[in-house]
């Protein structure tokens, strides 16, 4: 089953304990970030604090991800980086990188996945330049989801102990 519009927005409203991501790519081409994306190729910073409405969940809800990545950072990592995760990992958001530069991936072959209560999965598909083609519901057992999540949390720093280094 595929998501989108309501479907999708409906998962982030209704997880009961938790919403967690592991993201696998060095850049996403999602088009509502497209302006902000060239604004900051071209030089343009994001100073915050801020508030969004996402902002808003995480500083209520438990919500986290795993960005799986490799030195050196794409500049859609670096605007990644500097216009989300400075903000929103301080806002509450469980943001954790894992660096696989120096080792090998512990979670080869594992797609960009959401993760809803530990029982949703929603697979995210993408082109290879990380523009998205679908969301699909998986209907299958979460379990493998659920270990590649404690393997990513056991194998991954947080965001800001990561940038501060």
């Amino acid at each position: 089953m595929l998501l989108d519009g309501e479907d999708w927005a409906s998962k982030f409203k209704t997880f009961q304990t938790e919403a967690w991501r592991l993201e696998t790519l060095p850049q996403y081409l999602v088009p509502q970030e497209a302006d902000e994306f060239a604004a900051f190729q071209a030089g343009a910073r994001f100073p915050g604090p801020y508030e969004d409405s996402w902002t808003e969940m995480v500083r209520t809800r438990n919500v986290g991800r795993v960005h799986v990545l490799t030195r050196p950072l794409s500049g859609y990592l670096r605007f990644e980086f500097e216009r989300y995760y400075q903000h929103q990992a301080p806002a509450g958001e469980d943001i954790r990188i894992l660096d696989v530069t120096d080792r090998p991936n512990p979670l080869p072959e594992v797609p960009d996945f959401w993760m809803f209560d530990r029982s949703t999965i929603v697979l995210m598909h993408y082109e290879a330049d990380g523009k998205q083609i679908s969301r699909e519901l998986y209907e299958g057992d979460p379990a493998p989801f659920i270990e590649h999540q404690r393997i990513a949390v056991a194998e991954s720093v947080p965001f800001l102990e990561y940038v501060s280094t």
